[in-house]
């Protein structure tokens, strides 16, 4: 078949076509125009490259202008072609700033270079000039401009921040851009505050310039609220992007909390590996740019106020177009003043016609032909200069091919569920559709249709309609099919839903959720939770998926309130199920505690309710804290039980001029809820003294003296300032009353001193109080004596006799009570030179610690609580001589099956010693002592243990020294059943040359 000048060859093979395009002849079309350029004078090869290539079959021919005008290549010696670029040699600033055009054609067509702007870098110093502080409040969003000083060439931003050495570290929410070099700052933090500083660095001349520092100061009359995302950093709405070249998208916005960032192409194509997103996923980057690339990009803001989008289209220079079909290209340029359009083709300007339609920067050209095929260009130009888009229209005249998009070869669907079966061949011009079941060509029905763009929709599907389908597709070029099965499946039900429920804290609870099922297909259970997906992986212990699909819940909390889906997915099919779980609870904290009116014992309280949990609140508890307090305390109330329906009542029998804090725990059936937040500390008004002091008593003292004692009254009950207490007092049968103010509140005693007083005279007495309000309660009327007489007699008949060189016994007959005015006490004890007293209630004790052999005079007086009588006459005491200080010496043991024979030599005491009267062998493992009057001993030795065993002498004035421990090894089992005897002969030095020495003794065995 032929359409103009194109013959399809039905029988070609995809090589066949792939060498044919290859030699298609086309216009020309540049995959490199001629860009703005900054050269630096002082490079080192001096000389200026502009680039200009193009595409073409044949290849095109290349021409240059120069601020308008055609360049000599020939004629001027500084310029040369080099396969399309234009090479400058020794370039001069005055002769070769200008803007250059490239013009690239063939004998299909021509094609003129966007103009290009040639200039030579150069980087001017900021203004000197301070820059004025900027305030700002915590949270709120800031920029700060840079301002960059005149410059030429590409140049690069970088902010300072307080001098610091190295650059601000960009983020999430810092962004400097590269367009404008203004410093954004999503969310002001505290340690912002500081100087910033731009830093402008020319790529081209290396050169480097600072801003005067910026101040950014904190406002301390607020902090900023929450507030969703404003996008103020964005890219424009449509970017042409030719083939191979790289473009940058800059997306930044300001919020509280700080935005994220994401990005997205509106189809939902992935991003391809190539794209880089920088770690703030500000800058989104596209490196060599291909018709794939092109399309409608995304920037997502959001936080948890909101979110904001920011879009913009990437547009490939090229379109491919099928023939017949309608071409629409647009064209926009900003720049003041606005500028105005015109179309070229291949070169020259476009004349509209029937089917072209010129509408500023819109070119429209219906029902297109292959004669519309060529290089189109848009120019937009004003005062200042113009600039080109350009792009190469391509007309395809093709027969329907499935190869890259067949009939998908097997469709599952459910049981009465809807079949689509895509039918997407590529023709140009569109094919018309028609299929077929087996060998039956299908007609639309009630369920069964064929869409316009090919596609076959079967509703309410059966058993029947399971098979194989065939799509053909017709166009003027040709004919083509492909074919796809549809497998039909049972649908899946959930049989066994997920039932809403309640439960209480701490219960563990199921939700089941069972289905029914084609039994090809093996179903997947989902589980969500107000809507998030469950990870079983990290909840694990909280829920668990039991069975095939139920849930369970273990300790069921408030925050597991909510509704529950459970979602089956199959390859063919998904069903879900939901419930919701009511969570019963204790009840939350009341909340705005108030306290009211606050007399001197109680306290009007008010409160709001918190949430019941969904257990209804059956009454309130109101709990009080003060400094005396142990933690907190339920007080009384009136009413006395509050409901859960009232929300105030009055806390009563307060202690008045007590500093209270108040708080309010709600109750219902579940249990007792958290206490509200304690209302702010207040004290009760002051009234007089309630409580009057309590242990009244009193008794002893001097002589002439009464004296009363009592327990001082708690602060919390003193109810107000200036408290103290009145003491009121009067001999036993009289009627008046003396009374005495004691002005401190931590006082408990009180003396009355009058010589006059007889001893052990009968009071009564009694204590009041007062404070700055007023005067208190007296206590219970108490009787007390007067002081007591000293004894008026010594002790008669004392004896003393020693007992050891170190105690003597000393005893004495009591003072008779008619030689004493009031009870006697105790009896005291002196050595007549006053070198130690000892206080007895006894008519005999033992006094130790004395000296061997040394005279002592000891004396007795009666005592009670005036004081002491006169003293007894001395008596005379001597100590005992010494116990020996030689320990026993020359020890032996010998070891005989469970028995023990211990012998040592005689102690011989010294003239200043006692004399031995026999030994003491002690056991410290059993605490025991053996007495002897012998220098030997039999013992019962216990086996399987080491004995530790000790000697020290006896005698008259005591123990004497000690032979030192003496470790007897444990029997074994040998030893006892041969009686093999051991003997160990010890040799004891004198206790202080005693060295910790071991003795190795081997048995002799006859």
């Amino acid at each position: 078949k032929r359409l103009g000048n194109i013959t399809q060859d039905n029988n070609e093979t995809p090589d066949r076509i792939l060498d044919r395009k290859k030699n298609t002849q086309h216009g020309p079309v540049f995959t490199q125009e001629p860009s703005d350029s900054i050269f630096p004078l002082s490079s080192d090869d001096n000389k200026v490259f502009i680039n200009c290539k193009a595409k073409g079959n044949p290849p095109p021919n290349y021409r240059w202008k120069f601020n308008g005008r055609e360049v000599g290549i020939n004629a001027d010696a500084s310029y040369s072609l080099v396969e399309g670029n234009l090479l400058i040699s020794n370039p001069q600033a005055t002769q070769h700033d200008g803007v250059y055009q490239c013009i690239a054609a063939n004998p299909f067509g021509t094609v003129v270079s966007r103009e290009a702007r040639v200039e030579f870098a150069y980087l001017r110093s900021f203004s000197s000039k301070p820059r004025s502080a900027v305030s700002v409040r915590e949270g709120q969003a800031v920029v700060l401009l840079c301002g960059p000083p005149p410059h030429s060439g590409e140049i690069k931003y970088s902010w300072i921040f307080n001098g610091r050495p190295g650059f601000l570290v960009r983020d999430n929410r810092r962004f400097v851009s590269q367009r404008t070099g203004n410093l954004y700052i999503a969310k002001v933090e505290p340690s912002d505050v500081g100087n910033y500083t731009c830093v402008v660095w020319n790529m081209m001349t290396n050169g480097t310039v600072y801003s005067s520092p910026t101040p950014v100061v904190l406002r301390s009359d607020a902090v900023m609220g929450e507030y969703e995302p404003k996008i103020e950093v964005q890219f424009p709405e449509t970017v042409h992007v030719a083939k191979g070249s790289s473009v940058k998208l800059e997306c930044f916005a300001l919020g509280n909390p700080v935005p994220s960032i994401s990005w997205r192409r509106t189809d939902g194509s992935p991003f391809p590996g190539k794209i880089k997103i920088n770690q703030s996923n500000g800058v989104l980057e596209i490196p060599y740019f291909r018709p794939e690339d092109a399309g409608l990009y995304e920037c997502v803001a959001e936080n948890s106020r909101g979110k904001n989008i920011a879009r913009g289209r990437l547009l490939f220079n090229n379109a491919y177009m099928a023939i017949d079909s309608n071409l629409q290209w647009e064209c926009r340029a900003h720049g003041k003043p606005k500028p105005s359009y015109k179309w070229l083709k291949n070169g020259e300007p476009f004349v509209p016609g029937d089917r072209v339609r010129v509408d500023e920067g819109r070119l429209a050209i219906s029902n297109i032909t292959l004669l519309d095929s060529g290089m189109y260009q848009c120019a937009a130009l004003n005062q200042h200069g113009v600039i080109y888009a350009s792009a190469e229209l391509k007309v395809v005249a093709s027969p329907p091919d499935f190869s890259k998009s067949p009939v998908k070869k097997s469709t599952l669907i459910q049981r009465g569920g809807e079949a689509v079966i895509e039918c997407r061949p590529h023709a140009s011009p569109r094919a018309s559709y028609s299929w077929r079941k087996g060998g039956d060509f299908l007609k639309n029905t009630k369920r069964r249709t064929i869409l316009e763009d090919g596609t076959l929709r079967i509703t309410n599907v059966s058993k029947s309609d399971g098979g194989r389908y065939t799509c053909i597709a017709r166009n003027p070029f040709g004919t083509a099919s492909s074919t796809g099965t549809l497998v039909v499946k049972e649908p899946t039900k959930i049989t066994v839903p997920p039932l809403s429920m309640d439960a209480t804290v701490g219960e563990s609870i199921v939700l089941p959720c069972e289905v029914f099922r084609d039994a090809t297909l093996e179903p997947t259970f989902k589980w969500f939770f107000n809507g998030k997906l469950i990870d079983f992986s990290s909840h694990v212990c909280i829920w668990l998926q039991v069975s095939a699909g139920d849930l369970m819940i273990r300790n069921v909390q408030l925050k597991h309130l909510g509704k529950y889906v459970c979602m089956v997915h199959t390859l063919v099919d998904s069903v879900s199920a939901a419930a919701d779980l009511v969570v019963r609870g204790s009840p939350c904290a009341p909340e705005g505690i108030v306290v009211g009116e606050l007399t001197s014992t109680s306290a009007q309280i008010s409160w709001l309710p918190g949430s019941d949990n969904h257990s209804p609140i059956s009454s309130y508890i109101i709990q009080a804290r003060t400094p005396f307090s142990i933690g907190w305390q339920a007080v009384k109330t009136v009413p006395d039980y509050v409901p859960g329906q009232m929300l105030h009542a009055t806390a009563v029998e307060l202690n008045p001029w007590v500093d209270y804090e108040f708080r309010v725990v709600a109750i219902n059936g579940v249990g007792v809820g958290e206490p509200s937040m304690p209302f702010q500390q207040m004290r009760t008004r002051a009234a007089a003294p309630e409580v009057a002091p309590s242990s009244v008593n009193g008794g002893g003292g001097n002589r002439g003296e009464l004296v009363i004692v009592w327990e001082p009254v708690p602060e919390e009950l003193q109810n107000g300032a200036g408290f103290g207490y009145i003491v009121a007092f009067r001999r036993t049968g009289t009627a008046t009353w003396k009374k005495a103010v004691v002005a401190s509140a931590e006082a408990s005693k009180y003396t009355f001193k009058n010589e006059s007083v007889p001893p052990l005279s009968l009071f009564e007495a009694k204590i009041g109080v007062y404070n700055n309000v007023g005067e208190g309660p007296f206590s219970d009327v108490v009787t007390v004596y007067s002081a007591e007489e000293e004894p008026s007699s010594a002790p008669s008949k004392v004896w003393a006799h020693a007992l050891s060189a170190s105690e003597i016994q000393l005893y004495w007959e009591p003072v008779p009570w008619k030689d004493s005015s009031g009870k006697i006490l105790g009896y005291e004890v002196r050595s007549e030179d006053e070198s130690g007293r000892l206080r007895v209630t006894d008519t005999v004790v033992t006094i130790s610690g004395l000296k061997g052999s040394t005279p002592y005079l000891v004396s007795v007086s009666a005592c009670n609580s005036a004081g002491n009588g006169p003293f007894s006459t001395p008596v005379n005491v001597t100590t005992k001589k010494p116990p020996p200080s030689q320990p026993p010496g020359n020890i032996e043991w010998n070891l005989t099956n469970s028995k023990i024979f211990l012998n040592w030599e005689h102690v011989k005491a010294m003239d200043n010693e006692s004399d031995v009267t026999g030994y003491k062998v002690r056991l410290p493992t059993e605490c025991h002592i053996v007495e002897t009057n012998r220098t030997s001993v039999e013992l019962q030795v216990p086996s399987g243990e080491d004995y530790l065993i000790e000697i020290r002498s006896r005698s008259e004035g005591g123990d004497g020294s000690s032979s030192g421990p003496i470790r007897i090894p444990k029997m074994s089992s040998r030893s006892s059943i041969l009686s093999i005897d051991k003997v160990l002969v010890i040799y004891l030095k004198p206790v202080e040359y005693i060295t910790n020495e071991v003795l190795i003794l081997t048995p002799w065995i006859g």
